[in-house]
């Protein structure tokens, strides 16, 4: 592999890009096109130890052993050196990188030979990881993954054009992608961590000549917190990325990057269909009036798989109810006498993957893992909360991630892999905030109650990503889903490196938009079948242009009428791939068609997913029109959305693959250049969809 250098060579390179290590303080690395001349120099972080700021410089640069094979693509290349400032301090250098792609990764880990402490000596975080140029690049823009979007009640991805104006009034930006490009060049600089933009815990700090510090802002370390031989002080994930051409060029590269190399987990990008029961839980407790655990038994679950399979789902995940406590998380004997064996044995028969809710955040008050891990319960200003009951289930205490308790809870996940074979794992309900405990993993005494709370939501979203890694690494198939249906989560890149992310539940309520709540106190607006719910679903779909839509699950409704079911069915196709709803109450009529065209999407699937989107017109717009074909192949789908009658045409950007199959409004021809000319007539609003590549 190119990657592959030899050892003390302080240089590494792959078919896109060369690195090289020069240790000083401006120039500490730099990264080049591979092939061409202008190098994109980064500088070198600077910490704050025992009072004093350390501007890093090395000497002495070695690598450390030979580089490593990640098995997902990508090499590891170490080195180390010694701080000129201090020579009991020394700076381990990490970097990743596949071979077909122009995205790095890197990290510095911090390490002491005696016994020292990172300090705030100002009372704020006193770490800048990074300093590079833009001078040379006119244009920038910042990439935002967190904005909670309260008009679709999601986090959305925005991108925010960088100004002359912002460098001169030395903004700060939380991003966390700053993109910077002039007519020939694109750089990307992103951190892996994540927060609901405003909040944030790193920004790029901009000056008056274009250079770009990425600053630590708060909670990023403790005052004191200890740096010795057995505590050394490692950072998040950083990234870099240096191509020829524009913007869209590089995201192309990013989104590639993300999907196949990002993640060690190579199952959470794969392009599953999934069905969750939830819906239904919902749908009997605000129409029917019963209990949200009344259909989550034995009976109504076997039901469910058996429509399930029909639809095409493989991962078939059990919400809320199916245990008998939380923290001890074993399968309530109430409403699964069998212990879910008859499930786990439909699901096996049909190959289907069982998945588990988890709220992670949560022990029952009579539950062993509270009892054994008491210490670990949240506080604040030195007070517990009091038990709530969750879903009706026992009442709970809620527990601290950032403490030992992190270990027990994954050991529980790994438990239920081994007795029920659970492979998917959503979790649910697991905020940033609202620990400041002084005997947790965030803080001790001697800091203040503010660092300590500061530190629990930087780190709460790590702690997550460890869990998610441990179980992981017993279990190679496991696939955890975070719910972030609502703001105050971790939404950013560090989980994507572990996992993914469970987007929309059911949309905006009607707070949302200032309307009172209806008599039954439903608060979810769009619970019912139709357009206007898609219209919702498919707006963060704006994510596809740099992170793959696999990764941000929503699921769409499979009720009839026709027109619903189209549209619902052409918008998860687009990437989202979740459904719930009512199974066993669907007409023959409708299992069929859903069955007929989930058939059709399995076979490009994949093609799909590798697909950079195209999209013409806004959500809701007439017409909005996705294409998503691959590059290779010609395979993939075109999907028509309408608001009202009428008929619209569309020509695709590339070529297409022989064998199509399409909804009936649709007429295909194909251009002198091998493009499809597409004619969508809608008699009333709906969608319409063209498979290419595809065989009956």
């Amino acid at each position: 592999m190119a990657g592959r250098q030899p050892q003390n060579d302080l240089a590494f390179s792959n078919q896109r890009v060369r690195v090289m290590l020069t240790g000083t303080h401006a120039r500490f690395w730099s990264c080049q096109v591979a092939g061409a001349g202008r190098q994109f120099v980064v500088g070198a972080p600077t910490f704050e130890v025992e009072g004093l700021l350390n501007e890093v410089s090395l000497t002495g640069i070695r690598r450390v052993g030979e580089p490593l094979d990640l098995g997902n693509g990508c090499v590891e290349h170490c080195f180390e050196g010694q701080l000129a400032s201090d020579p009991e301090l020394s700076l381990r250098m990490v970097f990743r990188l596949a071979d077909d792609s122009p995205v790095l990764r890197f990290r510095y880990v911090l390490q002491s030979a005696g016994k020292h402490g990172l300090t705030k000596t100002t009372g704020r975080d006193q770490l800048t990881y990074l300093t590079v140029q833009l001078a040379t690049l006119p244009y920038a823009t910042e990439v935002r993954l967190s904005e909670f979007n309260e008009m679709v009640h999601s986090y959305t991805l925005v991108e925010r054009e960088v100004h002359s104006r912002q460098f001169d009034d030395q903004f700060r930006l939380i991003g966390p992608m700053l993109v910077a490009q002039d007519p020939s060049r694109a750089v990307l600089l992103a951190y892996e961590h994540g927060a609901t933009a405003p909040d944030s815990f790193l920004a790029f700090e901009l000056a008056p000549d274009r250079a770009v510090s990425l600053v630590a802002t708060r909670g990023n370390y403790c005052h004191r917190q200890l740096l010795d031989p057995e505590h050394p002080y490692e950072t998040m994930w950083f990234q870099l990325a240096v191509v020829t051409g524009d913007k869209t060029a590089l995201a192309r590269d990013y989104r590639r990057f993300v999907l196949r190399h990002l993640s060690p987990n190579s199952e959470s990008r794969k392009p599953y269909v999934c069905y969750n029961t939830w819906n239904f839980q919902e749908r009997n407790k605000h129409w029917n009036g019963r209990p949200y655990l009344e259909s989550m038994n034995r009976e109504r679950m076997l039901q469910e798989i058996d429509v399930a399979h029909r639809l095409g789902v493989e991962v078939f995940v059990i919400d809320t109810g199916w245990y008998e406590k939380t923290g001890d998380w074993q399968v309530s004997g109430s409403r699964f006498p069998d212990g879910l064996r008859d499930v786990k044995a439909k699901l096996d028969g049909y190959g289907m993957k069982l998945g588990l809710w988890f709220n992670p955040t949560v022990a029952a008050v009579s539950s062993r893992l509270l009892n054994e891990h008491s210490d670990c319960v949240i506080s604040w200003r030195g007070k517990g909360g009091d038990p709530h009951p969750i879903w009706e289930t026992e009442a709970s205490h809620s527990m601290c991630l950032v403490s030992r308790y992190a270990d027990a809870f994954a050991d529980e996940l790994i438990r239920l892999n081994r007795e029920l074979g659970v492979t998917y794992f959503k979790w649910d309900a697991v905020g940033q905030y609202g620990c400041d405990d002084p005997g947790h993993d965030h803080g001790g005494a001697a800091n203040t109650s503010q660092d300590r709370a500061d530190s629990y939501a930087f780190r709460v979203g790590p702690a997550m990503q460890k869990i998610a890694a441990k179980v992981r690494e017993a279990v190679p198939e496991a696939i955890v889903d975070f719910d972030v249906t609502e703001a105050g989560r971790y939404v950013g890149l560090g989980w994507l490196a572990e996992g993914r992310y469970f987007l929309i539940n059911n949309g905006p309520y009607y707070q949302n938009y200032e309307l009172p709540l209806p008599p039954d106190q439903n608060w979810n607006m769009f619970f019912y079948p139709g357009q206007a719910r898609g219209w919702i679903c498919r707006t963060p779909l704006s994510y596809d242009s740099w992170i793959p839509s696999v990764l941000f699950m929503t699921h769409y409704f499979p009720d009839e009428p026709r027109s619903s079911q189209i549209a619902n069915l052409a918008s998860l196709i687009l990437g989202q791939n979740g459904v719930w709803g009512d199974l066993p109450g669907l007409p023959e009529e409708a299992v069929a068609r859903w069955e007929r065209v989930i058939g059709f999407y399995k076979q490009v699937r994949d093609d799909i997913t590798e697909s950079y989107p195209v999209r013409s017109g806004p959500v809701a717009g007439t017409p909005e029109i996705h294409e998503k074909l691959s590059a290779a192949t010609g395979r993939g789908v075109v999907v028509v959305f309408s608001t009202r009658a009428g008929s619209c045409t569309h020509v695709t950007e590339i070529p297409v693959a022989e064998g199509w199959w399409h909804t009936d409004g649709v007429r295909v021809a194909l251009d002198r250049l091998g493009r499809a000319k597409i004619e969508a007539t809608f008699a009333g609003a709906g969608a319409e969809i063209v498979f290419f590549g595809v065989r009956e």
